[in-house]
């Protein structure tokens, strides 16, 4: 992928140096020592507040990335580009794009939406419109999973960037409202189908991506398809446990992964990208 020389995002933020949980000057201990307060029979949201260890206030401690780490600049291009080109499509259609923010952590972190550790993967927290990502995931993509490449990385980092897209479509408010009102399998299925949309917005920003600015360099589409086969449902569950259950996937299988990233890709057109009312996405 050619990004170097090109726009960064301001829209990233990095924990990578905060403590755990993503609190500041070592969150952890400070609500140990507030836990001893409350039992002593204090009050111990004056010091919760000093230090920053009261969720919001915690985010006023990241910076910007360091301008000579590799990792976190390709990071920030490739928001820079979806920024680009979601802010296009959306004035196209008469709406406005709001960007979502990108944190970077080690290890863990909190979000909005719970509390998050690299295991995890990367996620979006629509409570917070953030995007989440350990960088090491990068490293497990490569070499736990079979998947290589910068445009590989650049797929996950739009993929859920994609959720964002959802999100303000308000996409994901109903996918979530059916929480109960439907059985526990159907449920899941829709689940599956957001998933399956945001590979297709994924795609659907390569598209964009590569009509204005030629980011793609030989093989990367594949990478990308590389990626999306690497971490479907059917193949994570045989390479954990050997066998597969469908009632259990979350994200689809690496075929339907694949199969909408490219559409996407090919058609760049988001009204190509119904994954909800087609019989099998």
């Amino acid at each position: 992928m050619r990004w170097e020389g090109r726009r960064r995002s301001d829209n990233v933020q990095d924990r990578r140096r905060m403590g755990a949980g993503g609190f500041a000057g070592g969150g952890i201990g400070i609500l140990v020592l507030a836990l001893i307060v409350y039992f002593l029979g204090g009050d111990p949201t004056a010091l919760l507040d000093q230090s920053g260890a009261l969720g919001p206030q915690s985010n006023q401690q990241a910076a910007a990335p360091p301008e000579d780490d590799a990792a976190a600049a390709f990071v920030s291009v490739v928001l820079a580009d979806t920024e680009d080109v979601w802010n296009a499509l959306f004035d196209a259609s008469g709406r406005r794009y709001i960007e979502p923010q990108l944190v970077l952590f080690r290890g863990q972190t909190q979000s909005a939406c719970g509390f998050a550790s690299a295991a995890t993967g990367p996620f979006y927290c629509p409570a917070d419109e953030q995007v989440y990502i350990d960088l090491s995931f990068f490293d497990e993509l490569d070499q736990r999973f079979g998947a290589p490449g910068d445009f590989a990385q650049a797929y996950v980092v739009a993929h859920e960037v994609g959720h964002h897209v959802q999100r303000l479509l308000g996409i994901t408010e109903k996918v979530h409202s059916q929480r109960g009102r439907v059985s526990e399998a159907d449920y899941n299925d829709l689940s599956v189908r957001l998933e399956l949309q945001a590979d297709f917005l994924a795609g659907v920003w390569a598209h964009h991506a590569q009509r204005t600015k030629r980011i793609l360099e030989p093989g990367d589409i594949d990478e990308a398809l590389q990626a999306a086969t690497a971490i479907g449902d059917d193949r994570l569950q045989r390479r954990a446990q050997g066998y597969v259950v469908p009632e259990t996937f979350t994200h689809g299988t690496s075929a339907q992964r694949a199969k909408w990233f490219r559409l996407g890709f090919e058609t760049g057109d988001m009204a190509k990208g119904d994954t909800f009312s087609i019989p099998t996405p």
